[in-house]
């Protein structure tokens, strides 16, 4: 299961929770508002973990391409340092998608 899918899996159940949790409100249900807070701190906690696999993702790819950047400076080949910038790039952006 990808990052994105992950996080949209506790985006879903975090709105899951709050309804449950306002709907237990409502009607004056503790157990039901209780369940709710509950299915909505286990959304939020899903979504922080997706976050965070994203930015290691991210690290990971920006640092290979750094690697591979510098050997291509290093070895004088264009087209492998231009790669490992365009990799390095999308580590980062990687890392900033998952804040």
């Amino acid at each position: 299961m990808s990052i994105e899918s992950k996080r949209g899996e506790g985006a879903a159940e975090e709105l899951g929770g709050t309804i449950k949790k306002v709907a237990g409100k409502v009607l004056g249900n503790e157990q039901m508002e209780a369940e709710g807070r509950a299915k909505e701190a286990a959304g939020e906690a899903k979504q922080e973990a997706a976050k965070a696999a994203g930015r290691t993702e991210g690290k990971i790819e920006e640092v290979v391409g750094a690697v591979k950047n510098r050997i291509g400076q290093v070895i004088d080949n264009e087209q492998m340092a231009a790669e490992g910038k365009v990799k390095e790039i999308k580590g980062e952006a990687k890392q900033k998608a998952n804040e």
